[in-house]
């Protein structure tokens, strides 16, 4: 039996070298193929990944509150209206008397966050080096899921006080003190000196994520207790309406002064369930505090981001139904021209079955020339797909991740390919009369 077998094995690779074009022009469609859907699982995996690692950088569960500058709206043409205008109180912005209402009234707030943001300038060793100072408290590190690599978080007298301490990322380390231990060293930000009580570990963004949602490079900022900010460095909320008045009236460049307290909110909910009702409750709130001015705006990264997940995975629908259809057209076209090498080689048949060969060896060579042809045409797919997985990562700046479970299923697939579309073509070879085949010309 293994003999036979083996008889059948070498009879149909003859027969597919002797029609070398034939046989590659027919596993094109399956080589198309199986390239095809590697990558597009290839991407897929990759855009899935991409996704999976944006939410962790802006957490699960998450609102952010953003400040902007107030629009105003009045009608010039009558003079209750330029009244109305003038009477209108002006907004006391985003504060911490916020961020401390929402936490207080709103039972499904697990956690709020707020941040106050200062472009300024790290100075050491001589080295002068632009940098950003945030300002928060250590609710930011668990919302965001910052770990620590050495030292600690702030302690409650640092950030009740107001003491001159900072942490910083794992880029303001490897630039300022790549050869001592930072912890317990001086850095000065801006006109402060600030002690350093700890280091976060570094994390990698893409630029295409830092765009996408709005952060920064976490590595490079200098983290420091919220009330440090508001007394040492700058507070916003002590600006007044008759200051505003006079920047704007003046020439002043900046004629939208900012008057927001924080730079960011960031609340988290319990649970997905909670963020619509508890972002309309807030909304409604802030809008009662802020005078009924709208100068903020409320998004949901989380949301956006499931938006932007569903549009990448109907993509990977369509580019998975392309691949299905080429493996078919692959398919079809191994069954068309098996069928059409039956009628060439009726008179080998009947020569074969005049031998000895029995039906069940006719049909084992032509299921084995089908299968060949579609197991060669997966391999040089997969070899093809990997290659256009490499090319999309690498000049159209998309992520891909090759799995093996894809080249598995691919050479799967085609193999099956093999078997289904050759069943057809190898029972008609057998069906042949032996003595009808042998006068066949």
């Amino acid at each position: 039996m293994r003999q036979l077998l083996i008889a059948n094995f070498y009879i149909a690779l003859e027969a597919i070298f002797s029609h070398k074009l034939r046989s590659s022009l027919t596993a094109l469609g399956i080589i198309f193929g199986v390239a095809a859907v590697i990558a597009m699982m290839a991407i897929g995996a990759g855009a899935q990944k991409e996704i999976l690692d944006q939410m962790k950088l802006v957490g699960v569960n998450n609102i952010v509150i953003k400040p902007i500058v107030e629009q105003k709206e009045e009608n010039l043409n009558t003079e209750a209206g330029q009244q109305a205008g003038k009477e209108k109180k002006m907004s006391p912005g985003l504060t911490l008397t916020d961020a401390l209402s929402i936490s207080s009234i709103i039972p499904s707030v697990n956690k709020v966050s707020p941040e106050i943001e200062i472009d300024t300038y790290i100075i050491k060793d001589a080295v002068r080096r632009s940098a950003k100072l945030v300002g928060v408290d250590n609710s930011y590190f668990s919302i965001s899921a910052f770990e620590m690599e050495e030292g600690d978080f702030f302690n409650d007298e640092q950030m009740k006080n107001g003491k001159a301490v900072c942490i910083i990322g794992k880029g303001i380390k490897s630039r300022f003190f790549s050869k001592e231990n930072p912890l317990g060293k001086m850095l000065k930000v801006g006109n402060n000196w600030l002690k350093v009580i700890g280091v976060l570990k570094g994390r990698f963004i893409e630029a295409r994520s830092m765009e996408n949602l709005g952060i920064r490079d976490y590595n490079m900022d200098v983290y420091t207790p919220l009330n440090t900010v508001l007394l040492r460095y700058k507070n916003r909320a002590l600006i007044t309406e008759a200051a505003i008045k006079r920047n704007r009236r003046g020439n002043n460049r900046d004629q939208n002064q900012n008057y927001h307290q924080l730079d960011r909110l960031v609340i988290q909910v319990d649970r997905s369930e909670s963020i619509e009702p508890v972002v309309q409750v807030i909304n409604k709130m802030l809008k009662r505090r802020h005078r009924q001015t709208i100068d903020y705006e409320i998004t949901i990264p989380e949301l956006l981001l499931k938006q932007q997940q569903r549009t990448k995975s109907i993509f990977n629908f369509v580019l998975g139904a392309i691949a299905g259809i080429s493996l078919l057209v692959g398919g079809i076209g191994i069954m068309n021209i098996m069928l059409a090498s039956v009628l060439e080689r009726i008179k080998e048949i009947g020569l074969r079955q005049s031998i000895g060969a029995t039906r069940r060896d006719i049909v084992t060579q032509f299921m084995i020339e089908a299968v060949m042809i579609s197991v060669s045409g997966g391999i040089t797919g997969i070899v093809l797909g990997i290659l256009i997985g490499y090319a999309v990562s690498s000049l159209a700046d998309i992520p891909t991740i090759i799995s093996f479970s894809s080249i598995v299923i691919s050479f799967g697939v085609a193999a099956s390919i093999g078997i289904i579309f050759g069943i057809a073509p190898a029972k008609r070879a057998s069906e042949q009369d032996p003595i009808t085949s042998l006068r066949y010309e």
